[in-house]
């Protein structure tokens, strides 16, 4: 197991590395637009010796693998850089707002898993009923629904529409406020953010699950006496499992950088809607600290899923074959 984790972790030095370089490339001026220097300062009006001193300062002035080798180094000591527009490090504004980005995540992670396990599980269990063409149904509807527009959808039914019609209502943007508790203002992002993910992970928990459910074991299960239950809870989910656990683990990883249009409709204080902001700026190192940083954590999810496998599944052997 240890030689396994070393060897993946080594495999992920390569891609990390060739992500930093495709961000570097992009951050150039011939490539995005605009001058660098006019970005730090602004609309000020500046002497060409000034100019001169920051592109100086800067590095700009230097080979393109020779300013690659100074972001590197810097990357690798935790220096993101600085904000062209804030005038602070960029891993400072990131770290502030990391933890409203993953208390959003938390929370459409467990909705999906909650009901998306659930969902699953009943249209595998009551095949070809009304239960099973519900939640078909259901999920159809939901993964073609643009998340942007659902959140839109959202506040105007139970943000104005209730408070319109004299029920209670959810805020509509925001964090926190004092009229709401600050979990209330989380309930209508976090159902946003899920809405996608929790129509694929019934599905994937329903196909995995049939899949089982016909498999010769699980007919000697229920030869042996065992209730229909027992035999899909001791025998069927831990294999119907592996593939929604794989699929939880990315998708949490993929919610922590795809959370910038469920933030940005919701006003929430996040890393997603720092990008957004970033992006309409030109503030390039903090759209590149951002997506560094998802980066990272996309592997590491994609590491902790793989270990993960070990357990679900005794069968698995990492380090070598089994014929």
């Amino acid at each position: 197991m240890i030689k396994y984790i070393a060897r993946r972790i080594l495999q992920m030095i390569p891609v990390f590395i060739g992500v930093t370089i495709i961000l570097f490339v992009l951050r150039s001026p011939g490539v995005v637009g605009g001058d660098p220097i006019r970005m730090i300062t602004g609309e000020r009006a500046i002497s060409e010796t000034l100019y001169n001193q920051l592109v100086e300062r800067y590095g700009l002035d230097e080979p393109f693998y020779v300013q690659y080798a100074t972001y590197l180094n810097d990357l690798v000591h935790g220096d993101l850089g600085q904000s062209y527009n804030k005038s602070r490090p960029v891993a400072e504004i990131l770290w502030d707002k990391f933890p409203n980005t993953l208390r959003l995540a938390l929370a459409a992670i467990l909705i999906e898993m909650v009901f998306g396990i659930i969902a699953g599980i009943i249209s595998a269990v009551k095949r070809y009923s009304f239960w099973d063409v519900l939640v078909t149904f259901s999920t159809s509807v939901l993964v073609s629904l643009p998340v942007f527009w659902l959140g839109m959808l959202l506040q105007i039914l139970f943000g104005l529409k209730f408070k319109e019609w004299g029920l209670p209502y959810l805020p509509i943007s925001g964090m926190s406020s004092e009229r709401f508790p600050d979990i209330v203002h989380l309930i209508m992002p976090a159902i946003t953010l899920a809405s996608v993910s929790t129509a694929y992970a019934a599905r994937i928990m329903r196909s995995q699950l049939l899949e089982v459910m016909g498999q010769d074991y699980m007919r000697t299960a229920a030869a042996k006496g065992l209730s229909h239950g027992m035999v899909i809870w001791n025998h069927g989910m831990k294999n119907a499992m592996i593939p929604v656990v794989t699929y939880f683990g990315l998708d949490f990883a993929a919610m922590m950088g795809g959370t910038v249009l469920t933030e940005t409709v919701f006003n929430w204080p996040g890393i997603g809607y720092e990008i957004f902001l970033a992006i309409g700026q030109r503030d390039w190192p903090i759209v590149m600290g951002a997506t560094i940083i998802i980066v990272f954590i996309v592997m590491a999810m994609n590491l902790i899923v793989d270990i993960s496998y070990a357990f679900l599944d005794p069968r698995i052997r990492y380090g070598r074959q089994v014929a």
